[in-house]
């Protein structure tokens, strides 16, 4: 018998297994608090005016045995209340008529024994014992209406063996009375106990599924950073190497300077990559502008570009985001589109850093629905999950036919502190 067992079970347990376990156990003791009580009460009677040894002995099993329902009936409750399957309405109706029937023994019971304020005596622990028994279980199952309703009539029920036991009215009346003040005590304890146990589940499920969220955003931000990343550089590879062909065709020297040109994207693709994968990949404004121009001019369009005096003002986090947009608008420009002039202008107005980059060569497609946004594909819905991460905008306006035009927006101030790399999903959590 491995005597280490339970040690590493508890272990292996999470905080809410074992939260659930100590709150649990601490019901089940209250429960079991009965049998001890009902044995004191029997030492303390004197031996000539007991039960008798085989009385007191059967007295003593029926405690325990009410306490065994009202233990099982506590776990049905608690499961019950968690939203798990439970017998807690058979469990309730045992407790309570094992209780009556343990009362009803003990009466009968105590009907020998002589004088009969001992027999009494007995019955009014066992009875008082027994209420508290039931109703703790109730409280933790039943709504507070139900239980209201319910718990007046239980006690009631102990009126009539408790004045058979020889109980004078009196005496009756003043344990209903303290039962009544003392049972929604009782009731209001046990039932916020399930209450705290409802919560410990609750935030950690709410923890798996912030944990869920963290890995689908990043599974997102690692989709959308790829595409940003490879879009441009994989168009700009097939270019240089068609170009390459050509040249080659031609028996042109060039043709071994576009394929080492080429041989640098990609060990550049390479790098960005890698820092897309750690989650530090930013976009340097002025190091798009020059290689939008340089992959634009090499595809025969003739690019214009006017940043103004405040590009190298910006923030830093805005300048990346930004660039993120020149990124993806100049891939759009190559895939989409048979330009053969590509205008990029950056402007500040209002508080906003504007980047607009307009084009032609557009082939005629499905008019814009109202509000210039189309839906777009991957790619511009990456930038609009960009931008909106930094309360910017994403806008498609109206252009001259043939044409397209695009319009980010960007608060100066947003974003984090410049230089900074923004935090991914999962380091949020981890936080």
């Amino acid at each position: 018998m491995d005597v280490t067992a339970p040690v590493r079970r508890w272990r292996g347990y999470g905080k809410p297994q074992r939260s659930e376990l100590y709150l649990r156990w601490s019901l089940y003791l209250m429960a079991f608090s009965q049998p001890p009580v009902v044995l004191l009460t029997l030492v303390g009677t004197a031996p000539q005016h007991g039960p008798g040894p085989a009385g007191g002995a059967a007295v003593l099993a029926l405690s325990c045995g009410v306490s065994w329902l009202s233990i099982r009936a506590y776990g049905a409750a608690l499961d019950h209340y968690l939203g798990r399957p439970s017998a807690v309405d058979r469990r309730l109706r045992s407790t309570a008529a094992g209780a009556l029937a343990a009362l009803w023994i003990t009466v009968l019971i105590g009907s020998d024994i002589s004088p009969r304020e001992d027999g009494a005596s007995l019955a009014v622990t066992l009875a008082g014992g027994l209420a508290v028994l039931w109703f703790g279980p109730l409280s933790v199952a039943r709504p507070v209406r139900t239980v209201a309703l319910q718990g007046p009539l239980g006690l009631a029920l102990l009126a009539p063996p408790l004045l058979m036991a020889g109980t004078d009215p009196a005496t009756t009346c003043g344990l209903l009375v303290g039962l009544g003040v003392i049972l929604p005590l009782l009731g209001a304890s046990c039932r916020s106990f399930a209450w705290l146990l409802g919560v410990v589940w609750e935030l950690d499920a709410a923890r798996e599924a912030q944990s869920r969220l963290a890995v689908a955003e990043e599974r997102l931000r690692f989709s959308r950073d790829l595409h940003d990343v490879m879009g441009r550089n994989l168009t700009t590879i097939a270019l240089k190497s068609e170009l390459a062909v050509q040249l080659a065709r031609r028996g042109r020297p060039e043709a071994a300077d576009q394929m080492t040109e080429v041989q640098r994207i990609a060990q550049e693709s390479h790098r960005e990559v890698r820092d897309l994968v750690r989650g530090y990949r930013t976009a340097d404004l002025n190091a798009e502008v020059i290689g939008a121009r340089a992959v634009l001019r090499a595809a025969g369009v003739e690019c214009g570009i006017d940043l103004g005096e405040d590009a190298a003002a910006l923030a830093g986090p805005v300048q990346s985001v930004l660039g993120w947009v020149l990124r993806e608008a100049t891939t759009n420009v190559l895939r989409h589109s048979e330009a053969r002039h590509c205008s990029v202008r950056l402007r500040v107005a209002d508080g906003r850093a504007v980047l607009e980059l307009a084009n032609d060569g557009v082939p005629a497609g499905p008019p814009v629905p109202p509000g210039g946004r189309p839906p777009g594909g991957t790619g511009l819905r990456g930038l609009r999950e960009r931008l909106a991460a930094h309360d910017g905008t994403l806008d498609l306006p109206p252009a001259a036919p043939g044409s397209f035009l695009l319009r980010a927006s960007v608060p100066l101030g947003a974003g984090p502190a410049a230089g900074a790399p923004e935090p991914t999903a999962l380091e949020k959590t981890a936080r």
